[in-house]
């Protein structure tokens, strides 16, 4: 949007830190006018009155069609009231990176080029203990507060777990459900199938050298793989999605129009209208190609159905992560 909208960027820190500054920038008057937001935190957002509600009427001035969107991605940046507090981004997950020389070495690789043989816990197990040596890990894995969470809410929602339900804390089965999904990862480092406190760049390192047949980790790190492939690496790398125990966790990113309160007299500026802002997230999404290079899908379907995304691999191979999956039990 050439000569018509000065964009300003702000980042912040990741995670925790970033959405604390959000809650403090907008209680005293000095927060963004459109921020990143993912669509897991809207609850939060609208709770405490950080993001604003975006009316029919101001999407539409805008051309922003509910239509454009996938139902459920459309659907989660919505409050109970049913009203719209954000619009997608892109969706984004855990998947499985393995290494197919020694998958194939294992039996595990089918004539897909993927991996086989890991549907389940039994025979994840099974495939971990396989692929262990003295040399290499059979899995890597970031010791990070975020990765733990997203291993752990996968195993928990195959099993059709519920993490609040009508306002209860695992209530009934899901204490159960969770301790399972607990004891699962539990197994992986006690086994000696992953090593434990690997600190995030140390477990990326461990896998592209070929210490680790396995590695769990987000599509963000596609482009580090992509990149390393381009350099003709000592190890053939895939990438998988849909491998076993790695389905069912994703989240969707969006951007959100913080509740406006600016203060004249610490910013003596115009705020911009909605529409002025709104603009801007359409074009965003428009031209959201870009950033799906970053290895996340395009929440924008005529973005997510065109030929150039089509075209780029290996990201446009997880536009199934784009849809909710269903539910896969974690069997034993």
């Amino acid at each position: 949007m050439p000569a018509k909208v000065k964009i300003d960027a702000t980042t912040f820190e990741w995670g925790v830190p970033f959405y604390s500054k959000v809650q403090t920038s907008t209680a005293v008057g000095q927060g963004p006018d459109v921020m990143t937001y993912h669509e897991s935190r809207m609850p939060l957002g609208i709770s405490t009155g950080a993001v604003s509600v975006i009316t029919p009427e101001e999407l539409a001035a805008s051309d922003i069609k509910p239509s454009d969107f996938g139902p459920a991605n459309w659907k989660a940046a919505q409050g109970a009231d049913g009203k719209q507090y954000g619009v997608p981004l892109d969706i984004h997950s855990v998947i499985l990176y393995y290494n197919k020389d020694l998958l194939k070495k294992a039996g595990l690789l089918g004539e897909d080029g993927k991996p086989k043989g890991l549907d389940g816990a039994a025979n994840f197990d099974a495939a971990l203990a396989k692929l262990t040596t003295k040399d290499v890990a059979g899995l890597s894995v970031p010791d990070d507060n975020a990765s733990g969470w997203r291993v752990f809410y996968t195993l928990f929602n195959q099993q059709g777990g519920e993490f609040l339900k009508d306002g209860k804390f695992l209530d009934g089965g899901n204490l159960d459900k969770a301790t399972t999904a607990l004891a699962e990862m539990n197994k992986w480092v006690k086994s000696g199938w992953t090593p434990a406190k690997t600190e995030y760049p140390a477990s990326i390192a461990l896998f592209t050298a070929g210490k680790a047949a396995m590695h769990i980790n987000g599509v963000w790190e596609v482009p580090t793989m992509v990149d390393l492939a381009k350099k003709g690496p000592a190890v053939r790398l895939g990438r998988d999605p849909d491998s076993g125990l790695l389905r069912s966790s994703r989240d969707v990113g969006g951007l959100a129009l913080l509740r406006h309160s600016r203060s004249p007299k610490a910013i003596p500026l115009t705020p911009p209208s909605a529409k002025e802002v709104l603009d801007a997230v359409h074009w965003f999404n428009q031209h959201s190609l870009e950033w799906a290079g970053g290895g996340h899908v395009p929440a924008f379907l005529p973005v997510q159905e065109s030929a150039e995304f089509k075209a780029l691999k290996p990201n446009s191979d997880y536009v199934s992560l784009a849809k909710p999956p269903s539910s896969i039990r974690c069997r034993r």
